[in-house]
């Protein structure tokens, strides 16, 4: 049978096999090469936000820029991605 995966989990693991910063640009970017090209800039940001409440990214507040980026929360690698409500 074959595992089921929602937006955020597809874009979760998006951002764990590219590191570095992830900003709303570049999430919206991922999200449109996704099964769900559709999702717009607000989407990538709540789907962003939400995976960072949850625990799997951490955030960064750049306090000069007002700018916030999110990498891949590397305190518990061994979580899979697939199979997860949105």
């Amino acid at each position: 049978m074959s595992e089921l995966i929602t937006r955020r989990g597809w874009l979760l693991s998006e951002i764990r096999r590219s590191p570095g910063p992830w900003m709303t640009l570049r999430a919206e970017a991922a999200l449109r090469r996704s099964p769900w090209p559709a999702s717009g800039r607000n989407t990538a940001r709540k789907d962003l936000r939400a995976l960072a409440a949850r625990g799997e990214l951490t955030v960064w507040n750049d306090h000069a820029t007002g700018r916030r980026s999110y990498t891949a929360n590397t305190t518990d690698s061994t979580k899979s991605a697939f199979g997860r409500a949105a």
